[in-house]
């Protein structure tokens, strides 16, 4: 496999969502909202661009990671600028074949270069631990309501970063915060796909209510 990563182009913008909406469809609820989160991601004042890559295979593109500035706050009221990648997507026909780990390798090693000293996401444990990730828990990095979401994970790319206050708060772009009528009217503009209940939806909705003590 020749895979090419590449940043973004506006170009790119309405087949990365036509990707984006066919690998999350129907995975955490019937049928899905990423590509709105996308669409909205390229608008906002948060989005960071030079961290926003394609994968492609001759030509076609087969993957997409966007970044948005998020922040961890101490206790003492300090506000540290971190980022966050999602989606982070890949086409159903290309999954399991090393496209995911191109990304997120590529990224973190330029958000490494520019500074950062940390990638916080909210997602699966089985899909980012390999990467490097631990809960937020074990690094005392907590969400806004002072919970440990099994999801809240944390890549330190200044290691002992987190070690130098006993506690810290997360906080994503607000972009994520949309109204769910808006997702929809937003859809209409693709053609119609069925949306039903499948397994992966159980067991997201699981793992959404779960924390780490």
């Amino acid at each position: 496999m020749n895979l090419n990563i590449r940043p973004e182009t506006a170009a790119d913008h309405h087949g990365v969502d036509v990707l984006t909406r066919e690998a999350f469809w129907n995975l955490y609820r019937p049928g899905c909202d990423e590509h709105y989160t996308t669409h909205l991601i390229r608008q906002h004042e948060d989005h960071l661009p030079e961290l926003s890559f394609v994968a492609e295979v001759d030509g076609q593109i087969v993957g997409s990671i966007v970044y948005t500035r998020s922040w961890v706050v101490n206790e003492q009221g300090d506000r540290v600028q971190t980022v966050t990648f999602g989606p982070l997507c890949v086409h159903p026909a290309w999954q399991r074949r090393g496209v995911g780990t191109a990304l997120i390798g590529h990224t973190r090693a330029l958000a490494a270069q520019q500074g950062y000293p940390a990638i916080l996401i909210l997602g699966d444990p089985h899909n980012y631990c390999r990467h490097g990730f631990k809960t937020g828990r074990d690094l005392n990095v907590c969400t806004a309501d002072g919970r440990y979401p099994l999801g809240l994970l944390v890549l330190e790319l200044r290691p002992g970063f987190f070690a130098s206050h006993p506690h810290w708060t997360f906080h994503t772009s607000p972009v994520f915060e949309f109204d769910p009528a808006a997702a929809e009217a937003y859809d209409a503009r693709f053609p119609p796909k069925e949306k039903k209940h499948q397994w992966s939806q159980d067991l997201f909705a699981m793992l959404v209510r779960s924390v780490v003590e």
